[in-house]
């Protein structure tokens, strides 16, 4: 086993990991209590960190997407979209784009969901990917290639749902 200090560079990965998580749940405190969980799981288990079979990058995504889930098994199910926070810019717009990309992204599978946040959110290669995965390459990048796809074509599509539909309206005749 090939050890090494998997937090010698805390800065990127917790900035990772951050980021990843936050595309799951959306960022803010649920966000910021699974990412402390997580480095408080690798910080217990340091130890069985092995650089042979990975990165710490691609370590620590694996033990969030535990804290993840058991964030998900552990909450009721809020049937919608997190809330939208605010962002410079046009925040009219912004919001705007925001909810429907989180709308399209709530559409997709759960399988598909994961490829993105794991690509978009962790920014993980499609290698880093695969081998978190335990998949090939290669599988990694069509699925990637698919989910993307299935995203554009809900973002270029008006909404299917009634309830989808009447959230995007109001909340955009608000602002």
């Amino acid at each position: 086993m090939l050890r090494r200090d998997p937090f010698a560079n805390p800065e990127p990965l917790i900035r990772r990991v951050y980021a990843y998580v936050a595309y799951r749940v959306d960022d803010g405190a649920d966000a910021e209590d699974i990412t402390s969980a997580t480095f408080e799981r690798a910080l217990r288990y340091k130890q069985s960190f092995d650089a042979g079979k990975g990165d710490a990058t691609a370590w620590m995504i694996g033990i969030a997407r535990r804290e993840i889930a058991g964030y998900f098994a552990a909450r009721p199910d809020a049937g919608g979209v997190p809330p939208d926070l605010a962002l410079p810019g046009d925040l009219a717009s912004d919001a705007a784009d925001r909810m429907d990309m989180q709308a399209a992204v709530a559409e997709l599978d759960p399988r598909d969901r994961e490829l993105i946040a794991l690509r978009y959110g962790a920014d993980l290669s499609a290698r880093q990917i695969a081998e978190l995965l335990e998949l090939k390459t290669n599988a990694v990048e069509v699925a990637l290639h698919r989910a993307l796809s299935k995203l554009r074509e809900r973002l270029s599509t008006p909404p299917r749902s009634p309830e989808r539909s009447r959230g995007l309206s109001s909340r955009r005749s608000t602002t």
